[in-house]
């Protein structure tokens, strides 16, 4: 008997008791999961040029609907997301299927092109102050050629809504009051900024 207790005292030491108060970690929801995926790609871009601001990037989410925040400000350092909003696509990546898009980076496809984009200078345009965006993958390789810059409309609302909102030409188009954020965080960025637009 005395064996057997002492056997069943050395079992229940190296396997463990269940801990009641353990906290497990919740999954991660498909949108953050494909964040991470993105983050990863863009550090990775980052890590590899001294001109790249290493604290802060943009990520744009094109599988959540444009009715709702997909236009992500994230803190690499911290590791969170510090700013959200909406943001259009473009109309001609619209299919049958409402919420479902399609991608190109042709000239005159009125397309969102996917990838990795440098947030260039800013200049006076048709909608106001604007932003160039240098396509940094083959996916998006033409958008200085077709003007994908990052601008506001006042047609885009600032809070999230069940409908869709205005679709673009193929550029990021955020409301006016979102862009007074964006603009403030990348007017003070003394190094470029990622953009990174992904499905």
């Amino acid at each position: 008997m005395k064996n057997f207790s002492l056997i069943l005292f050395l079992m229940i030491g190296f396997w463990g008791v269940p801990n009641e108060n353990k906290i497990e970690t919740p999954p991660l929801s498909p949108e953050m999961e494909r964040l991470s995926i993105q983050l990863t790609d863009v550090k990775a871009v980052i890590a590899k040029n001294k001109a790249y601001n290493t604290k802060i990037a943009f990520f744009i989410d094109m599988r959540i609907k444009s009715g709702k925040n997909r236009f992500f400000v994230y803190d690499l350092e911290s590791n969170e997301i510090i700013e959200q909003g909406l943001v259009a696509n473009g109309v001609g990546s619209e299919t049958n299927v409402r919420g479902e898009l399609k991608f190109s980076n042709e000239p005159n496809s009125k397309c969102t092109s996917l990838g990795n984009y440098v947030v260039g200078s800013s200049y006076k345009g048709m909608f106001g102050k604007s932003y160039k965006l240098e396509g940094l993958n083959e996916s998006n390789s033409n958008a200085l050629k077709r003007a994908i810059v990052l601008h506001s409309y006042s047609a885009v609302p600032n809070e999230e809504q069940e409908y869709y909102i205005s679709n673009s030409h193929g550029c990021p188009m955020v409301s006016e009051a979102f862009f007074k954020k964006l603009e403030k965080i990348i007017d003070n960025s003394k190094s470029k900024i990622i953009l990174n637009i992904y499905y």
